[in-house]
């Protein structure tokens, strides 16, 4: 029996952003198109201006609001996309439309939050299958009242959990070019069966201040943690389930000497982790470890904290790295940038929207694997 196609929630974030820009220049391929059934959450009217401007080919239908049951939705759905129109469910007022571009706005902050509060419910109804978010502001969330640090706690708390990690994903073919370069300066191969996953890389603290991370640290944080990448891993079919375990200081700490976090914390950690991801090692000193994780020898990496892992995956594949959030009884991906207020709204200065286009490929794959 076929798979059905999935139903992909994706949220236009904040509109004053490049968020529809990329989210349009995704879903015209059609290796998306293809592959799931693609509802923008939006307003339909922000979709048209973003297409005028930017030149994509695509109409848009907006659905009514209230659908009985699943199935409901789903001829609506099939009805729009069939008749070659993309479908958009507005669940905001019209007054983001005078949003000014390229601008922090309570106005663009409150929508994204009433897009993504949205989009949570249709999954959790069953309405659709995975949400992929556009990047909201955080100044424009806070403007608008919505005191939350970002996408990842709003959908923790809506889904009523507290077990939860951001994970960015880079997937191989963003590695295969790093791969080649280390390995042609001397760096090992690792055997080719091992490699094909990518890399993924968790964090134990998120949007915190640096200080107050050593004192957030403990050891049932870090074994969650590892507890989560390794149901992911699975999760992905991924053979090894290699994963290493960052550490907090540098050199490890040196038994002590910079800090005692690794003996008291981590490493215990790593050991209890051991009975449901026997392939765990670390703590490991973060410099070579990055480099390690590169040539191919781990599949996952357990950060710290959010520059520790944010850095390396921006650098090797800013454009094209998934955000994953864990734990979430749902579905949820988005690409890694932000809003790009500096080059929005602008033919000139066309966004790279091979992030979103990943991020939605994986929404499908993820949705797929967990969903009947």
């Amino acid at each position: 029996m076929s798979v059905r196609q999935r139903v992909i929630a994706i949220t236009a974030g904040d509109v004053t952003g490049i968020g529809p820009e990329v989210i349009l220049r995704a879903i015209s391929h059609n290796s998306i198109r293809d592959n799931g059934r693609s509802v923008l959450i939006g307003h339909p009217q922000i979709f048209r201006r973003a297409a005028e401007m930017f030149g994509i080919d695509l109409q848009f239908s907006e659905l009514e609001q209230k659908h009985e049951t699943v199935a409901d939705f789903h001829r609506a759905l099939n009805h729009a996309h069939d008749r070659g129109f993309v479908p958009c469910w507005n669940p905001a007022a019209d007054a983001v439309l005078q949003a000014p571009l390229r601008t922090v706005s309570a106005l663009a902050g409150d929508a994204a939050f009433q897009y993504l509060a949205s989009a949570i419910r249709l999954v959790q109804t069953g309405f659709a299958d995975a949400i992929v978010t556009a990047p909201l502001n955080k100044e424009a969330l806070h403007l608008a009242g919505h005191h939350y640090p970002g996408h990842t706690e709003i959908l923790a708390e809506k889904c009523g959990v507290s077990d939860f990690a951001m994970m960015l994903h880079l997937p191989e073919a963003a590695l295969r070019p790093w791969r080649s370069m280390l390995r042609g300066s001397g760096g090992a191969a690792e055997d080719d069966q091992h490699v094909g996953s990518g890399i993924s890389i968790a964090h134990v603290t998120l949007h915190t201040s640096v200080a107050s991370v050593s004192g957030l640290l403990t050891l049932e944080s870090v074994a969650e943690k590892i507890g989560l990448m390794a149901g992911f891993l699975r999760q992905i079919r991924c053979q090894r389930e290699a994963i290493a375990v960052c550490a907090l200081n540098p050199h490890g700490g040196e038994n002590g000497l910079f800090g005692d976090e690794e003996q008291r914390i981590i490493r215990p950690a790593v050991e209890r982790s051991r009975r449901n991801a026997p392939n765990v090692t670390g703590p490991l000193p973060v410099d070579t470890l990055i480099r390690r994780a590169m040539l191919g020898e781990f599949d996952g990496v357990v950060a710290m904290y959010h520059d520790q892992g944010h850095i390396p995956v921006k650098l090797i594949g800013f454009d094209s790295a998934v955000n994953i959030t864990l734990g979430l009884p749902i579905v949820r991906t988005s690409p890694t940038h932000g809003t790009a207020f500096d080059r929005a709204w602008n033919p000139a200065t066309p966004a790279d929207y091979s992030g979103m286009t990943e991020a939605i490929r994986m929404a499908i794959l993820l949705s797929e694997k967990s969903g009947p």
